[in-house]
């Protein structure tokens, strides 16, 4: 029986165990490192070989086939576009792994706490090149064999998030207990703002596109995590990108990316009345998006008893709290949140 351990007292996964064994490199004394995953079932590990570049396998929850995976098939689209992202270098079906190109450890969340604000603007501008690319490009791939194009943030996906939002973070995590009418009183706030959003002309979407998925390598970014990528408003990268939980970005610096984006994306460039027009929409988004996101936390951190979400809760309520009070047509959803939620007040 190995012996292998992922660190200190930890033994590997028997699948990554047995990955290795078949390959190999248990007897040519290859190294393994867990590493930092994502808020899915999915865990990431690199291997070191004793001679070569190093890999990642990536061990989904079950075994799968390679072809029917929607990873497989979003990594084919986009190598298309093309954006960058890691290259996939082998599979091992029944073991539920995926190996992938290592693209290292700097995510840019981590080089933004570590670098120049010029390096900042540079990358930032790099990775709003690629969301043009993705709605300018994707429109031209549209095809019913990519996955995206046959999945939307429509109303119900909306609503659902939304739902999960009351759920998981006022419900679950602030353990509030909201009447029934209230609730609905709520739902019919929000589904003012899924019902604009569903209506938008949809483009092809990254679906989570913000710092922790996009990774740093050699001055290059590399888009990771692209498995649900769907169609959607052309504000919702953007706004996952530049309202990130993760990162703080000023009001001034989101001004002037949404202008730079909208000059990549549009030749010539929008007039300001446009640009003023996309920021409300961008808004909008953005409140959504961060209630979601704030219902994501409070899954992870009451229903999985994972507590590192708690730190990027502040940063997010403050961006909700900001959009309610920016626009009029949210003063009764305002009101009727931070009864449960006082930071919104």
């Amino acid at each position: 029986m190995s012996t292998l351990k992922s660190g200190p007292d930890v033994p590997l996964p028997e699948q990554v165990i047995a990955y290795l064994d078949r390959t190999g490199l248990t007897s040519a004394g290859a190294r393994v490192m867990p590493l930092t995953g994502d808020a899915s079932d999915r865990r990431y590990f690199r291997v070191i070989p004793a001679a070569g570049a190093s890999f990642v396998l990536a061990l989904n929850s079950a075994p799968f086939q390679f072809e029917a995976l929607p990873f497989v098939n979003v990594a084919n689209l986009l190598s298309e576009v093309p954006v960058p992202i890691p290259r996939i270098l082998g599979h091992a079906d029944d073991l539920g792994i995926i190996v992938q190109q290592d693209l290292g450890d700097v995510t840019l969340q981590a080089h933004v706490g570590a670098a120049a604000e010029a390096a900042h603007a540079a990358l930032y501008r790099q990775a709003i090149r690629f969301i043009a690319a993705f709605q300018l490009r994707g429109a031209e791939l549209a095809s019913d064999k990519y996955v995206p194009y046959g999945i939307a943030f429509d109303v119900d996906k909306l609503t659902w998030e939304m739902n999960f939002f009351l759920k998981h973070f006022v419900e679950g995590y602030r353990g509030a207990a909201i009447p029934p009418a209230i609730r609905e009183a709520i739902l019919d706030e929000l589904g003012d703002i899924v019902r604009e959003l569903a209506s938008e002309p949809r483009v092809l979407c990254h679906r989570d596109y913000h710092s922790r998925n996009l990774m740093l390598r050699e001055a290059q970014l590399f888009i990771i995590d692209f498995q649900d990528a769907r169609m959607g408003p052309d504000t919702y990268d953007l706004v996952s990108l530049l309202r990130d939980s993760y990162v703080d970005i000023s009001d001034d610096v989101v001004d002037q990316f949404i202008a730079y984006f909208l000059a990549v994306k549009n030749r010539p460039p929008e007039p300001p009345a446009d640009i003023a027009e996309y920021r409300r929409r961008f808004d909008l988004m953005a409140l959504q998006r961060n209630l979601k996101a704030l219902g994501t936390f409070g899954y992870q951190t009451a229903t999985r008893r994972n507590p590192v979400y708690i730190q990027y809760m502040p940063r997010t309520l403050r961006y909700a709290r900001t959009n309610l009070a920016k626009y009029t047509r949210f003063a009764r959803l305002r009101e009727l949140l931070s009864h449960y939620v006082e930071e919104l007040r």
